[in-house]
Formats: structure tokens, C-alpha cells, sequence
């Protein structure tokens, strides 16, 4: 088959099967990403599924579509949910969207296509924006292996664990973050990763003032307490490197190096993190071994 078949467009793709979930892709800031067949499916399903029907209604009278909408987020998806699953099993086509970009990627979602998909009935996405990947392709960090981490929690035992994963996770990490908690979340990160790592952060994708701020937590933490933070965040930061065995001064010399900051009146965590970072030592071995020293 030539490949050029593959992109054919064809008639039947953009009307919907009965008895289908339709996942459907939504601008995340600029309404020509809209794809054509998003907007085919969107003026000819049934009903729309969405986060916040005013916000979606006006999607939906710029694009002329006149499709019933029905609220569908974090507070009411689990009793939403049997309604849906009825009208599919009647042979009506559900698209689901969210406020902005792919459903089910830290929005409600995945618990609907997995009932779906119980029932035996088709789940059929139509692909469009997401933050998350937008920001990762735009960062000039390793795009190969990824992990997505949404919004940390707000409990403090929680978000540290999450953090200290994210801390030694090889893979690029992704988050979200608001304006007003950005600033706690950097430090938080600078914490746990050091403010040395790279990090990407990507603000107002897709729209007039979208910008991409970074080079290292310490400098992005720097450029915030000078800038209010303003608009939507998304923190693409660099995994742990492996450590390269060849140090630069022998384990006698980076443990004076510890002990000299420390009689310095530095802090011992912070010392054993400054010298980590010029020698190539782990801080938990320095760390340690300086807490053996002493108990000596």
C-alpha cells in the first residue's frame, strides 16, 4: 500500500459510531489547534461529557456545534458515570473533553474508558494538545524516557515521598503546578533534587505570552522571587545522572572539604550537598560517613 493512503481522508471516520466514547482532544490555549476531525465529532455526537459546561459551551458556539452538554468532573464523574454508560448501551455516541487538552490525563477520564471498555462498547481518541507533552518537546531535556507526575500532594507526607521519587528518578519528570504554589514547589524541589538540576518551565502554552523559563532550580527559583508568578506551569525537570566513579579528590579529601564547611557554621545537609555536587559523592555517603566520623 502506498503510505500516502494512510492519510486519506475519509467520510466515515468523522461520524460517530453508535455506542461509542469518543476521548477527544481541546485547544490548551490557542483554538487553531482544534483538529478538523475534533470538530466534526464535536458537531455530530450525541452528547459531550465535560469538565465545566459554560466554559465548554463557549467552545462549542465558536465552533457551531448545538450538542447537549453534561458536566462531567472530579466531584461528580462517579455518579455521572452509570448515566453514560446507559445512553452507549442505547446506541448513543458520548464525546468526552476536558477544559483543556486530552481527557483523562489529570482530569477525570480513565475511570470512564475503563467502564467502557467492561461493557464491551468501542473507545475511539481523536489526539490533541496536552501540556504535558508540549513542554517536554520545547525543553531541550531527554525526551526518550518520561515519567508524568500531575500536581504533587498537598500532604506532607505524601509529597515527600512523591518528591524523593522525583529526586531519583533517571527519567525526565513532568508536573503541574498553579502560579500561587509555584514558588513552594521549587524549593521543595531544590530540597530534594539540589538546586543544581536542570529544569524547564513552560507558562502560557500555545498562547500570545508563552514563554519557557530555566537552566537550573536554583536560577528559575531566583527569576520567580523577582517575577510574580502568573499563568499555568508545567515543570519538566532532568532525571538523576548517574554518578561517574572517576571523582575528582580522593574520599580522605571530600570528607575535610565536609568537615571544614561544617566548622564554618554551615549547616551539615547542606555541606554534604555542596560537596556532593563539586566532587561527584553521593551526599548520602558523605552524610553518613561524617555521622560515623563523629560517633567515634
Amino acid at each position: 500500500m502506498d503510505l500516502i493512503d494512510d492519510y486519506q481522508p475519509q467520510q466515515d471516520r468523522t461520524e460517530p459510531c453508535p455506542g461509542t466514547l469518543y476521548i477527544v482532544g481541546t485547544p490548551i490555549g490557542n483554538l487553531g489547534d482544534l483538529s478538523p476531525r475534533a470538530k466534526s465529532i464535536l458537531k455530530r455526537v450525541s452528547l459531550i461529557a465535560c469538565e465545566d459546561t459554560r466554559r465548554s459551551g463557549q467552545l462549542m458556539k465558536i465552533i457551531e456545534s448545538k450538542v447537549p452538554l453534561l458536566s462531567y468532573h472530579k466531584h461528580n464523574f462517579k455518579s455521572r458515570q452509570k448515566q453514560l454508560l446507559e445512553l452507549l448501551k442505547n446506541n448513543q455516541s458520548i464525546a468526552l473533553i476536558s477544559d483543556a487538552g486530552l481527557p483523562g490525563i489529570n482530569d477525570p477520564g480513565e475511570e470512564l474508558v475503563k467502564a467502557v471498555r467492561t461493557i464491551k462498547h468501542e473507545v475511539i481518541c481523536i489526539p490533541g494538545p496536552c501540556a504535558a507533552t508540549t513542554a517536554l518537546v520545547v525543553s531541550g531535556l531527554a525526551c526518550q524516557r518520561f515519567c508524568f507526575e500531575g500536581f504533587l500532594p498537598k500532604k506532607h507526607g505524601d509529597r515527600k515521598h512523591r518528591l524523593k521519587i522525583i529526586s531519583e528518578e533517571p527519567r525526565t519528570t513532568i508536573v503541574y503546578e498553579s502560579p500561587h504554589h509555584l514558588l513552594k514547589l521549587l524549593k521543595d524541589l531544590s530540597t530534594f533534587c539540589g538546586e543544581e538540576r536542570p529544569i524547564q518551565i513552560a507558562r502560557e502554552l500555545t498562547k500570545r505570552y508563552e514563554e519557557s523559563i530555566g537552566s537550573t532550580i536554583g536560577d528559575v527559583i531566583k527569576h520567580f522571587e523577582i517575577n510574580k508568578p502568573k499563568g499555568e506551569f508545567t515543570l519538566v525537570i532532568e532525571g538523576k545522572k548517574e554518578k561517574n566513579q572517576e571523582y575528582k579528590i580522593s574520599e580522605s579529601e571530600a570528607l575535610n572539604k565536609l568537615k571544614k564547611l561544617i566548622n564554618q557554621g554551615e549547616k551539615s545537609n547542606i555541606a554534604a550537598r555542596k560537596v556532593a555536587e563539586e566532587t561527584g559523592y553521593e551526599k548520602k555517603w558523605l552524610y553518613s560517613k561524617l555521622h560515623k566520623k563523629l560517633d567515634k
